[in-house]
């Protein structure tokens, strides 16, 4: 905050130099000094009247001279300091007022096209992005008919939560195949440039659910929790599904995790139709391998592993496993879930 309040010092200061100079101005425009002159050029020219005689330069010209050159070192000894002192936190200041702003350009760009964006906020569930839908045309495979279906679309309000902002702003660039999520960036084929991709990242940092484990004011943090009451939610829809017989276990029931949770479930991705409420074999394979095959037991011998992989899954081409190397899309969900219900999570998928 220091750094704006030399701001506010340096906006006082200039503001009190202009009134001067204005004083100035009027003062000799109708004060005397602004009479006209009597007399001469050659007796009014600067270089004709007489200069201080050898006692007067010697004496209190240059004793005057000597003391505005003292108090002009006694200002640089003094302000020199401070600035150094200051400088840091102006710094600071700068680069809060500069992610706000960019932050402020980044809201205007995910508004609707009612509000002047590029509605992100239309399929994503309003400018706080808790989840919404997206109309989309799929084509049926088998019988090439095709229809149109609402897509649940995910809230963006936890995204730095499941992912990294590399890989978030590879998404907004990139989009999501076989998904209404279409390439937003110039590099993947959309409009906006990197200035504005950033600006929407940027945007999306402060709409993030405040993070437990965080410092003082941070909105979100790396390693930090999803709040309680967001965690004792979804632990309530988990108790809810086995309860009502909707799934048989903790683990399934996180994989197939309402939207209505404010979750990021399993089954959006390993299971085809989930998103569009038409879900055919559960874990059958998506945007995310078919998890019935074997394969993800095959890929982790080791439970442990296969823990340690959902809970942080490494970055873009980097290897995992046994054979894996990962493309960066598989969202990491150690900030949603607990060690036990990620243990329980994994003994289920390992069963199909």
């Amino acid at each position: 905050m220091l750094g704006v309040a030399t701001w506010g010092f340096a906006l006082i200061l200039g503001i009190v130099l202009v009134i001067a100079w204005v004083i100035y101005g009027l003062v000799n425009v109708f004060g005397k000094r602004a009479r006209k002159e009597v007399g001469a050029e050659l007796e009014l020219a600067p270089n004709r009247r007489p200069y201080y005689d050898d006692e007067g330069l010697e004496g209190p010209r240059l004793e005057r001279v000597q003391l505005y050159g003292l108090l002009t070192l006694a200002v640089i000894v003094i302000a020199l300091p401070l600035y150094w002192l200051f400088e840091p936190s102006r710094q600071a200041g700068a680069r809060e007022e500069g992610d706000a702003r960019l932050a402020g350009w980044g809201a205007d760009l995910f508004a609707t096209t009612a509000d002047g964006g590029f509605n992100c906020a239309g399929c994503h569930g309003g400018m706080r992005a808790t989840g919404g839908a997206a109309p989309y045309t799929i084509t049926d495979p088998t019988t090439g008919a095709v229809r149109s279906v609402t897509w649940n679309a995910p809230a963006l309000n936890t995204v730095f939560y499941r992912f990294s902002e590399e890989e978030v702003r590879y998404i907004i660039v990139y989009g999501r195949q076989f998904s209404p999520m279409s390439p937003w960036g110039i590099a993947g084929g959309g409009p906006l440039n990197e200035q504005q991709v950033e600006s929407i990242l940027a945007y999306l940092k402060t709409i993030q659910l405040p993070a437990d484990a965080c410092e003082a004011g941070a909105n979100f943090c790396e390693g930090g929790q999803l709040p309680a009451d967001k965690q004792a939610e979804i632990q309530a829809a988990i108790d809810q599904a086995i309860e009502s017989g909707e799934a048989g276990s903790v683990g399934e029931a996180i994989f197939n995790l309402s939207l209505d949770a404010g979750a990021y479930s399993c089954a959006r991705c390993h299971t085809a139709g989930w998103s569009y409420g038409n879900p055919l074999v559960n874990g059958g394979g998506a945007f995310g391998p078919n998890l019935t095959s074997g394969a993800e037991v095959r890929q982790f011998p080791s439970a442990a592993d296969n823990v340690a992989f959902v809970r942080n899954p490494p970055e873009q081409g980097k290897k995992y496993g046994q054979q894996g190397q990962s493309t960066g899309r598989m969202p990491a969900f150690d900030a949603y879930y607990t060690e036990a219900q990620l243990a329980e999570l994994i003994e289920y998928i390992r069963s199909l």
